[in-house]
């Protein structure tokens, strides 16, 4: 008797054509990166991942939502600053309530500059130059724009500007997605 596995045994060239075929949407790899926050510390992930990925073959896209959005303005993206209150993994270790003093978040964005420099990292503004060279797509929310007020002529130069819908569908072809 002949079992039903072994009736569906195939030759390799016969499950490579297969395997192609059924692979064929998803040959480009892709990733899709949701970027929520707006600070130094928040806004390096998203960028790295996204120019490392686009260096390796992948195509990808970063949406920029609510205050990920300060990450692609003209006025803040090289003035974006660390949180050292309720943060405990920001790079001035101090006791949290001392976060609170006048001072601390400017003491804190300087210590993780000079960390970043040090280790000869990119800026973020390096970073999204990188990432256009790269053709990583920078997405802005339309939706974050129209709740903040924020206008077209704020955004940096390539930047597109999508809703929500455009970007999950964008996101449901993508092999890796994340949300920082």
């Amino acid at each position: 008797m002949t079992t039903l596995a072994e009736k569906v045994v195939l030759d390799a060239q016969t499950f490579n054509r297969l395997h192609a075929e059924s692979h064929k949407a998803t040959d480009v790899k892709r990733l899709a990166i949701v970027a929520s926050k707006g600070t130094l510390d928040m806004a390096y992930p998203p960028l790295i991942l996204a120019t490392t990925a686009a260096a390796m073959g992948m195509e990808a896209g970063v949406f920029f939502t609510f205050y990920g959005l300060d990450i692609l303005k003209k006025s803040k993206h090289n003035r974006l600053q660390v949180a050292p209150l309720g943060n405990p993994a920001a790079p001035l270790p101090v006791p949290n309530i001392l976060g609170a003093i006048p001072g601390a978040t400017a003491a804190a964005t300087w210590v993780m500059n000079s960390m970043m420099r040090k280790q000869k990292i990119p800026t973020i503004g390096e970073f999204l130059a990188l990432s256009r060279q790269l053709n990583v797509r920078l997405i802005a929310c339309t939706t974050t724009m129209g709740i903040m007020g924020v206008k077209k002529e704020e955004l940096l130069d390539g930047v597109e500007m999508q809703g929500a819908a455009a970007f999950l569908e964008y996101a449901s072809k993508a092999q890796v997605t994340l949300f920082v």
